[in-house]
């Protein structure tokens, strides 16, 4: 049965926050670099029960945890695969909730493959199914991912599938054509944006399959990929039980963060008010978070909180509200429950909390808005990505 504990209860260490903002800005000052250079030494010397509670914090669930300790136990450097699928602008969950995510898992030791998945896309009639087109999208992502911080040492590679696959075809195909049923790919059609009552082409009911390949391919030892794609991966397992193979993937999915209006489970690229995107102006962020959904009093559901939660805390370990003196004055917060006590009965308004999270978001954001107004390849990648009409 798997583990459901929350991924909180288990927080990062305050080494990988640091690691993840002195990191951020691609151009680091020599005292930066030499602090991510001791991190990296101190990395090697953590216990083994430190790399799995490091590692454990990105995930919501993980299955199984019995086997992750014995994997951490006899494997120093895990292999976990990461996938995404080219198909617009990137959000802010897809943007810096993966850099903190792949920085853990670095700094445990992990080495972290990331699949930009160009023919699953094209699959998927992502960007109208134009392969050019979402191979523009895919290397704008990788340009974010190290404007905001994503510690490349050495630990992290991006694969493209449409390479991959093509010079290891004879490799590659025979993992698809495996043994599993079309009942439980059907059941998969979640992990594309697609139910089983829709209207599937041949190729969409491939991508299950395929995806599932994708982790053998691949060599994972661990699935890092979101709660929505959870089936795929337990559908990965399944498959081994039914060639008899032992050493299952482990898979630890993380949380979705919900669309920014009320009643959004998740962010949606077709509608820019539900997310905030990693080159949005800072003036744009101030609107979003402003006309976000954020009822006095109310936690459950509410999408700023889980923002702070899943985003500024993990990243600057303690949260700044800025106000006056009759309304509180200044406070720093340096644990969320302790945030939510006060949001809860009343002594931190939303009216004081929006403006500090709009804040916060900004001073992560600025790197990449420096990097894509000073950089001449990452500017023309970002026009070209804006004019792409979002396809479903």
């Amino acid at each position: 049965m798997a583990d459901q504990s929350p991924a909180d209860q288990t927080p990062p260490s305050s080494d990988m926050q640091s690691l993840s903002i002195s990191s951020q800005t691609p151009s680091s000052s020599s005292s930066s670099s030499s602090s991510s250079s001791s991190s990296s030494s101190s990395n090697q010397q953590i216990s083994l029960e430190e790399r799995f509670r490091i590692i454990r914090s990105v995930g919501e669930e993980c299955i199984q945890e019995d086997e992750l300790l014995k994997l951490l136990t006899h494997k120093p450097e895990p292999i976990c695969y990461d996938g995404f699928e080219p198909s617009g602008r990137m959000h802010i969950a897809q943007g810096v909730m993966k850099v903190i995510n792949v920085n853990k898992l670095t700094s445990a030791g992990c080495r972290v493959k990331i699949w930009i998945a160009d023919w699953f896309a094209q699959l998927n009639n992502k960007m109208g199914g134009d392969l050019k087109k979402i191979k523009v999208v895919g290397q704008y992502l990788i340009e974010i991912w190290k404007a905001v911080g994503m510690d490349l040492n050495g630990k992290v590679e991006f694969l493209w599938s449409s390479d991959e696959i093509n010079s290891r075809a004879s490799e590659y195909w025979p993992l698809v054509m495996g043994r599993n049923k079309l009942p439980r790919i059907m059941r998969c059609c979640q992990i594309m944006g697609r139910s089983e009552q829709d209207e599937l082409s041949a190729a969409q009911i491939l991508y299950p399959c395929m995806q599932c390949a994708d982790i053998f391919f691949l060599k994972a030892d661990i699935c890092q990929l979101g709660m929505d794609q959870r089936k795929v991966n337990v559908l990965a397992r399944e498959y081994c039980d039914d060639i008899k193979r032992k050493n299952k993937p482990i898979i630890l999915s993380h949380h979705m963060l919900p669309g920014l209006q009320q009643g959004q489970e998740k962010m949606s690229k077709s509608d820019p008010s539900s997310s905030i995107f990693m080159e949005d102006e800072e003036a744009e962020v101030n609107v979003k978070i402003k006309k976000a959904y954020c009822p006095p009093k109310v936690v459950e559901g509410n999408p700023c909180l889980e923002y702070i939660k899943y985003i500024i805390f993990p990243w600057f370990n303690e949260f700044k509200v800025e106000r006056s003196a009759d309304n509180g004055g200044d406070k720093t917060y340096k644990d969320f429950e302790e945030l939510v006590s006060d949001y809860e009965n009343g002594q931190l308004h939303p009216g004081d909390l929006k403006p500090a999270l709009s804040k916060a978001l900004n001073k992560i954001l600025q790197p990449v808005r420096d990097h894509f107004s000073n950089d001449a390849k990452a500017k023309d990648l970002l026009k070209r990505v804006k004019s792409y009409r979002v396809t479903k």
